[in-house]
């Protein structure tokens, strides 16, 4: 690669003149004074752009250099932006020789104030996942549009069936009344591609939204809403790859831009080469330089602008719609070392901010491996403060169907938290009964309702932050089958004409309107208790079907018990004096009901109880 580094002026934008010299895509297409970090990279692509001197003149903006790479389609241009910028606009001129030359006007915004102390979601927060194309479709003039190659089709399990942005945004009073404090949305970037692009997972354009969604504008419209009513959103983002019709696909930058391009290779999925001491340099690349499926090319985080790409678009989308939080998928599969920089990048902007990276894997060991404070004896650290945890999900499910025993049941529970000591942070895991890639809960536990109750109740009292995938709080299941397609049906009531509406109740079974009062009154009630978002967690070893856990600080003793027989069961409470003492009665919450005599407690079978100790 050749470097030039020029001097004085700037701008870019696009009041394109016709010249030899093209210029259509400037990413970022904009960006912010008043960031801690200084430096800028834009990616400029056009026709010709080899050869190109590059003059801009902004006060507080320095011309760092400008790298031109292989393809002669492109330019790297490295911008300083100091701390006496001000907002505005400047003009950054392209040339080639006498006559060519073009100029692009670019803009430098204003950061919103306080945006650099937002706080991200955390263990106050009741997360509520969306699959954007199954949950509501509010604006129906965008299900089919010119240039989206898939075209709608709610017949087809696996195809686009409407849902979007003006859907989620109509649906937030309904969400705000069941007790949920953020969204978490499965991708909402452009996914042009020929089929399956509804689950959003095929990026086609990193600094657009698709349109079948709606725009930018109304993805900032919805972290407005939500942030009246003291809702928080998150961003689900893929760095590890993007989709085989990317626009870039046909035009890359390097010849090292994608992993094993143009003969792509899938990745071995052997995610534990990155804790194994053992393991080769050769078993480490096939993991990491893997593509996932023939359809998302691997991102090589290697190269020093992809990885720059990355961290800015997702600072980005954090200042520009005003994010609380990220969760990142496939964790392990980019670089890792790649993936410390980032963290550390967004959280020198966002000190208060929070992302949840998803390690799919039931050894804790593993999962920990990545958090933020862990001392690993490789010497690796991340700043990543959360990761999906996967193996208490898993020890939920097992607890809920196997039978008690010495080393089943609800001793699996006990025996996953017990593992917490691997972890800087057990409180900043999130905690899930299930999500958009595995059966639902509802199915995992045998469509058994008061299995499903245990173990949300369970999820919404336990160390951590809980996520409920949509549609839990109505039964939605997946019988007989693992398919996506179907695990990510429609939300009842999210079409004109659905026979069943979740958000009015037409046509709910008892049942369903039973487990939406049964989530909204454990919900609302966690909204405000500090002991459950911060207390410590104390449990006891479960005996005869029933496990006995305690939340407190100095404040405030809430008791949980499970109670997995078919019978009621008395509960003698002298074992657990050492933080039951001093405490006489208490009030249970789930069916506001007072308890005069906490010496022994009568629990209902098959149940949970939520009491507050007095």
């Amino acid at each position: 690669m050749k470097r030039i580094v020029l001097g004085f002026f700037i701008v870019v934008a696009l009041t394109a003149q016709l010249f030899a010299v093209s210029i259509d895509r400037v990413e970022p297409q904009f960006w912010w004074v008043g960031m801690k970090n200084p430096n800028l990279q834009l990616m400029v692509h056009g026709e010709n752009l080899a050869g190109s001197q590059v003059h801009l003149e902004y006060p507080g903006v320095t011309l760092e250099g400008v790298t031109q790479v292989e393809n002669p389609n492109y330019l790297f241009i490295d911008l300083e932006i100091s701390e006496e910028a001000k907002p505005g606009t400047f003009q950054m001129i392209f040339t080639q020789g006498k006559r060519d030359r073009q100029a692009y006007t670019y803009e430098l915004k204003a950061r919103k104030a306080n945006s650099e102390t937002r706080m991200g979601f955390n263990s106050s927060d009741v997360i509520y996942l969306i699959t954007p194309d199954r949950f509501v479709n509010g604006d129906p003039n965008n299900d089919e549009l010119a240039g989206m190659k898939e075209k709608p089709n709610r017949a087809d399990k696996d195809g686009r069936h409407g849902g979007d942005i003006r859907g989620i945004i109509n649906s937030l009073d309904y969400l705000h009344d069941l007790g949920f404090t953020a969204v978490w949305l499965n991708p909402v970037l452009e996914n042009n591609m020929t089929q399956v692009s509804y689950h959003g997972y095929s990026t086609t354009d990193f600094y657009k939204v698709d349109p079948r969604y709606g725009s930018n504008e109304e993805y900032q419209e919805l972290s407005e809403e939500l942030k009246k009513r003291d809702m928080k959103l998150i961003m689900d983002m893929i760095f590890n790859h993007c989709g085989s019709e990317h626009w870039w696909m046909d035009d890359m930058p390097m010849s090292d831009w994608i992993n094993h391009y143009p003969d792509y290779k899938i990745t071995s999925h052997r995610r534990t080469v990155h804790q194994d001491p053992n393991a080769s340099e050769a078993d480490r690349k096939a993991m990491v330089d893997g593509w996932f499926v023939p359809t998302m090319p691997d991102l090589n985080q290697e190269n020093p602008f992809m990885a720059t790409y990355l961290i800015q678009n997702s600072i980005w989308w954090i200042e520009y719609v005003g994010l609380e939080g990220i969760r990142q998928d496939t964790w392990p599969y980019p670089d890792k070392h790649m993936m410390a920089d980032w963290t550390a990048r967004v959280l020198e902007e966002y000190p208060n901010f929070n992302i949840v990276g998803e390690e799919w894997s039931m050894n804790p060991a593993i999962v920990s491996y990545w958090q933020k404070g862990k001392q690993n004896a490789d010497g690796y650290h991340c700043s990543l403060p959360s990761l999906m945890d996967f193996p208490v999900q898993n020890a939920a499910s097992r607890a809920m169907n196997h039978e008690e025993s010495w080393d089943k049941g609800l001793i699996e529970l006990y025996e996953a938290l017990s593992n917490d000591f691997l972890y800087p942070d057990a409180g900043n895991l999130v905690v899930f009964p299930d999500n958009h890639d595995m059966s639902r809960f509802y199915t995992q536990v045998g469509e058994d309702i008061s299995s499903l109750k245990l173990g949300l109740a369970f999820f919404l009292t336990t160390r951590g932050i809980p996520q409920i995938f949509y549609g839990t709080e109505v039964l939605m299941s997946n019988p007989g089958t693992d398919d996506h397609g179907i695990i990510r049906s429609d939300f009842p009531g999210g079409w004109a004409g659905d026979a069943v509406n979740a958000f009015t109740g037409e046509g709910l079974s008892a049942e369903q309107k039973d487990l939406q009062d049964y989530l909204r009154t454990i919900q609302n009630w966690r909204k405000e208790k500090d002991v459950i978002h911060t207390g410590k967690l104390m449990h006891f070893v479960p005996e005869d079907g029933l496990y006995v856990y305690f939340r407190y600080n100095q404040n405030e003793t809430v008791m949980v018990v499970l109670n997995k027989n078919e019978e009621e069961q008395v509960l003698k409470t002298n074992r657990f004096h050492e933080v039951m003492e001093g405490s006489v009665s208490g009030t249970e919450i789930i069916h506001s009901k007072e308890i005069k005599d906490l010496s022994s407690i009568a629990v209902p079978a098959r149940s949970a109880m939520i009491i507050e100790l007095k």
